[in-house]
């Protein structure tokens, strides 16, 4: 039994894409598993009242059943600083929500709230597992072949070479755990495929990675290997960068499946026609990003996630719970951690 922490005053559509999102998770998740929708009770109650007597009237004795509401006074806005999280607002739904994780009274925490703060709240309250200086955001970057794990995607805008080692062997885990990937391979990414090639942090990661034990390191790749998920050396499975690469990188992808409907449309090609071949580019077909490094599970989502997105992320934070991710991770750190001791 797995008890899912929402943010249900998380995001631009909150809390109605919150609790449509759990409506519509609980649809796929095994009848042992439950929802905690965590904000303002009135709030909440009111909303899920209200979609219980509409479109999901025939879920109302699922969701008595496992549905929960956890009060929390107060909201992190999406303007709110980082500090605030932890500081200013100890009573907001994402502090409550984290607070249930940590306290052993659910096994994860989905939020469409402020990634910053979340971030930040994630690293207090769960606290980062041992090798680790700072968390990374990971997502899965839809390509021609399989979907691929690039890390960091937006938590930390400047990294040295050892973080980046350290994104490599947490990429990894997710590929291995989430993915079910056999040796996961990792690239580096560069502006080309010479280990000399880069900024002075890349070309120090390149050689920490081909001395690193554990990582099945291919080399450095290049931003047109991403989309077909291999370069010349053979396939890709996690794709390691700084934040500020990763996100301007993912703001990129996003656009991608938009501007292809707005080409194909200037030439008489329907959505209905092409929206299909293009659905696995859609963020909400993910639903969420675990924040990989910190002792639990903490799944970020995008700011506008739909209900369907939302109701991806809980499945992604089932997933994640369910392989023991968090734990594996531990486990390739402390083995990293021996190794280097030795040499």
């Amino acid at each position: 039994m797995a008890r899912i922490a929402l943010d249900a005053m998380g995001g631009d559509h909150a809390p109605a894409a919150p609790v449509a999102g759990a409506l519509l998770a609980l649809q796929e998740l095994d009848a042992a598993h439950s929802i905690q929708l965590v904000g303002r009770e009135e709030v909440v109650r009111a909303e899920l009242d209200r979609q219980l007597a509409g479109e999901f009237a025939s879920m109302r004795d699922a969701a008595a059943a496992r549905i929960s509401i956890v009060h929390a006074d107060d909201v992190i806005e999406m303007t709110d600083k980082p500090s605030v999280a932890i500081r200013g607002k100890p009573k907001s739904s994402m502090v409550v929500g984290l607070r249930l994780q940590a306290d052993g009274n659910a096994e994860a925490f989905v939020s469409a709230g402020n990634t910053g703060a979340q971030m930040a709240a994630s690293t207090f309250i769960l606290r980062l597992h041992d090798g680790i200086t700072r968390p990374a955001i990971s997502t899965l970057f839809p390509t021609v072949k399989n979907p691929l794990v690039v890390l960091d995607s937006g938590a930390n805008v400047d990294c040295s070479a050892q973080e980046l080692v350290s994104f490599a062997r947490l990429g990894s885990v997710y590929a291995a755990d989430i993915l079910g990937r056999t040796n996961p391979s990792v690239g580096l990414l560069s502006i080309g495929e010479e280990a000399e090639k880069g900024n002075a942090v890349v070309k120090e990661a390149h050689q920490l990675l081909r001395a690193a034990e554990g990582i099945n390191f291919q080399g450095n790749i290049e931003g047109r290997d991403l989309p077909m998920a291999a370069s010349e050396r053979g396939p890709i499975d996690v794709v390691v960068c700084d934040g500020f690469v990763g996100n301007v990188l993912l703001k990129f992808y996003e656009s991608v499946a938009p501007m292809i409907f707005g080409i194909l449309g200037k030439h008489g090609v329907t959505r209905e026609q092409i929206s299909g071949a293009l659905s696995h580019l859609d963020y909400a077909s993910v639903g969420g990003a675990p924040l990989l490094g910190v002792k639990g599970v903490s799944i970020i989502c995008h700011g506008k996630s739909s209900p369907k997105a939302i109701k991806n992320a809980v499945l992604v934070a089932m997933k994640t719970v369910e392989s023991n991710m968090s734990a594996h991770i531990g486990q390739a750190l402390s083995r990293a951690a021996k190794s280097e001791d030795v040499s």
